[in-house]
């Protein structure tokens, strides 16, 4: 299994999920992409298998993936302060793999019937929503 988690910014989305899927599944393969380096940066040092940084990257491991992990604005072109290109956006949307979104308010999104909880909670969610899925047939 090809797990790629996505995140923008300073990554401490994605640290969070990479050091609890590792945590929880160390023998899954992760693979960390940022928008930019820091984020990577910070993926990897959360025990990411690899990493790569950029528009690029994110359309190729997409393509690659069979779980998509990340915060939901990895499908909104321009989110996250800009750092999501619409070919980022597409290539998340457009992948053949399951995709786990964590819901994050600060892309002016907001999605109804989701909890105001803290960062641990969406991802402690995440990986029991990862863990169903690795367990069924989906």
């Amino acid at each position: 299994m090809n797990i790629v988690v996505i995140d923008a910014q300073g990554g401490g989305v994605g640290k969070q999920i990479i050091a609890a899927v590792k945590e929880k599944f160390p023998q899954m393969n992760v693979v960390a992409v940022g928008t930019n380096a820091l984020a990577t940066t910070a993926m990897l040092k959360a025990g990411a298998d690899g990493g790569a940084t950029g528009e690029n990257a994110v359309v190729v491991s997409c393509r690659k993936a069979d779980l998509i992990i990340g915060p939901v604005g990895i499908i909104m072109a321009d989110s996250m302060l800009g750092e999501v290109t619409p070919a980022m956006a597409k290539a998340v949307a457009q992948s053949d793999a399951v995709r786990v979104l964590i819901p994050f308010n600060n892309c002016n999104t907001h999605i109804v019937g989701v909890q105001n909880q803290n960062m641990s909670f969406f991802v402690s969610e995440a990986i029991k929503t990862i863990e169903k899925l690795l367990t069924s047939d989906r």
